[in-house]
């Protein structure tokens, strides 16, 4: 009997996909573990695993489409079986935009020339409904190269740009010089930056911030990591030192580690430290489970695990669910202070500036140390303006006395 095959929901918040590209025919024999297709959810592009044995009859989706969970997206069956009863209760697909895609914008030039507008090549066709195909790992690098994918001839199935066309492409040279152009570019919004865009706006609109800031000295901290790092078989850094210190404060102040339900608000037993990391496509909260039980090496094995993973696009849901709160840090980018939107389900985020080097009054003399400002983000359906400033002045004696995150 033909099975419908219907796109499942990939990730907790995951509403619709996008099929980036099918990885089998219609034809082709398949069996349970087969790869079907890649599919871009909300948070990241995913494979999505095959069930069904049998021959694949019809694909009932266009590679760049996007549509809703649950819908029908393949059937597989017998050669010849009738499968036309499995597609008329199939949910609608979600309305593509307009625009699938345009070419990337002429890179800016500086203020001291005029900008050069290169000759176009002439446009190569390997598109399917106006959409350029090419496998992600193809965007991606041509993305970094700033090559035109519309440029670039593939030689892929079904005229699919893979990872050769691009290594093997050379943009064409420059031509006549003009001023006074005008251009931009539309990028159609992907999923991740859907889901980010909804559910920071319920956060903002819907939870009542309130925030807190407080100065830390960090000589200590400075001082304690350095040390650290001589005897650690993995670098410590500053920011795994701040999720540590967090965890321990969160042990104190257990009603900081809470979520807001509607008609209940339930305080976490444990600590899981979401550590939000910046990804092309917006922004991704991978979590230290436990993180209060952890060591500072193990901290910062499992951070830098998640790092790579976010780079190569290979972060899983089970990595990013389950926050009870969260670490926001830019201080690497030289941002002194900024205020943070709160990451549900949390009730608090932190959020975390440069250590600048300044002059300190210390015993009523001035002298050279090392400030960092920490801005909490509440919730305050949950965390009142005490409870919210006791957690921030135990976050502060564990960082201006590091030993004390140890004991």
């Amino acid at each position: 009997m033909a099975v419908a095959i219907k796109l499942p929901k990939m990730s907790d918040t995951m509403e619709e996909g996008v099929i980036v590209s099918w990885q089998v025919k219609v034809g082709d024999e398949v069996k349970p573990g087969d790869i079907l297709a890649e599919v871009e959810t909300d948070k990241a592009t995913m494979d999505l695993d095959n069930y069904e044995k049998g021959t694949v009859l019809h694909l009932n989706v266009n590679e760049g489409d996007t549509i809703p969970v649950d819908s029908v997206i393949a059937v597989v069956g017998k050669k010849g079986e009738d499968f036309q009863d499995l597609l008329t209760a199939a949910p609608a697909k979600a309305e593509a935009p307009a625009q699938e895609e345009e070419p990337a914008a002429q890179p800016e030039a500086s203020s001291a020339a005029a900008p050069v507008e290169s000759t176009p090549a002439a446009p190569v066709s390997n598109s399917s409904n106006g959409r350029v195909l090419a496998s992600p790992l193809a965007k991606k690098m041509a993305a970094d190269k700033g090559y035109d994918l519309g440029q670039i001839a593939g030689s892929g199935e079904g005229g699919r740009i893979v990872k050769r066309d691009v290594e093997n492409f050379t943009p064409a040279a420059g031509g006549a010089v003009m001023t006074g152009t005008e251009s931009f570019t539309d990028t159609p919004v992907s999923q991740m930056r859907k889901t980010i865009a909804r559910r920071l706006s319920e956060s903002k609109f819907t939870a009542p911030h309130f925030y807190l800031t407080m100065e830390i000295r960090m000589d200590n901290a400075i001082a304690s990591r350095k040390q650290i790092n001589e005897y650690a078989d993995i670098k410590i850094s500053m920011n795994d030192i701040i999720v540590k210190a967090a965890a321990v404060a969160l042990q104190r102040h257990p009603k900081v580690n809470s979520s807001w339900l509607g008609d209940k608000i339930r305080t976490y037993n444990h600590i899981h430290v979401g550590v939000a990391m910046a990804v092309d496509e917006g922004l991704l909260v991978p979590v230290v489970r436990f993180a209060d039980n952890k060591t500072l090496s193990q901290i910062s094995s499992e951070v830098k695990d998640y790092s790579a993973k976010a780079r190569d696009k290979k972060l899983q849901p089970s990595d990013w669910e389950g926050n009870t709160f969260t670490i926001s840090n830019l201080g690497m980018f030289g941002i002194e202070e900024f205020t943070a939107i709160v990451n549900p389900p949390d009730a608090c985020i932190l959020a975390i500036g440069a250590a600048k080097e300044t002059v300190v009054v210390e015993n009523g003399e001035m002298k050279p140390g090392h400030v960092m400002k920490v801005t909490l983000s509440c919730d305050h359906r949950v965390v009142d303006g005490v409870v919210g400033s006791q957690f921030l002045q135990t976050f502060k004696e564990l960082m201006e006395n590091p030993v004390k995150i140890l004991v």
